[in-house]
């Protein structure tokens, strides 16, 4: 049997330490990591004028770029870290076509609601490449933590670790590689 190349989703709801824990996993194995937000915030360079909006234009055409890069590694036999904070319904059309390709395993980012809020609300008035996207917290807590928790993970026939990421990473970065490597 040929190897295969492992995908490692990197889930969760917003603002739960996905990106950066996508960036720390892709150095650690020596991989790329494709993350939606960030080829979001590409296309807006090209597109003078953009103004976010849910389901605006440029979010629609991100996930099918997302999924297709995805597909383009994995067919070339390239090991990737893929983050999004799709929910199931996004994950699970996408990743079908890539299953046969792929070793897949799943890293599911988790963080207390409130801690997500606070992410949110500092990441809006730190990095100004935030306005590609349409993630203005609720000014009510409660309704943010309903959101929160409403949150339907990716639920693939796949292998999957949970990781907090309050403070640092539970567990920590060398586990989450060995999961990824199948340990």
């Amino acid at each position: 049997m040929t190897p295969r190349p492992t995908l490692v989703v990197v889930s969760g709801p917003p603002a739960a330490g996905k990106t950066t824990l996508a960036h720390a996993l892709a150095r650690a194995i020596g991989c790329p990591a494709v993350c939606r937000d960030e080829i979001k915030e590409g296309m807006v360079h090209a597109t003078p004028g953009f103004v976010a909006g849910p389901g605006d234009a440029l979010t629609r055409r991100t996930l099918p770029t997302f999924f297709a890069v995805l597909e383009v590694l994995a067919r070339a036999g390239v090991t990737t870290v893929a983050e999004a904070a799709f929910q199931d319904r996004l994950w699970r059309p996408g990743l079908e076509p890539l299953k046969d390709l792929v070793s897949l395993r799943v890293v599911h980012c988790v963080v207390d609601a409130r801690v997500a809020l606070e992410r949110t609300r500092s990441r809006l008035e730190d990095n100004p490449l935030r306005r590609a996207h349409a993630d203005a917290p609720p000014a009510d807590a409660a309704a943010h933590e309903r959101a929160y928790r409403a949150f339907d993970r990716v639920s693939v026939d796949a292998p999957w670790i949970e990781v907090d990421t309050t403070d640092g990473y539970r567990p920590g970065l060398a586990e989450i590689v060995a999961f990824v490597d199948g340990g």
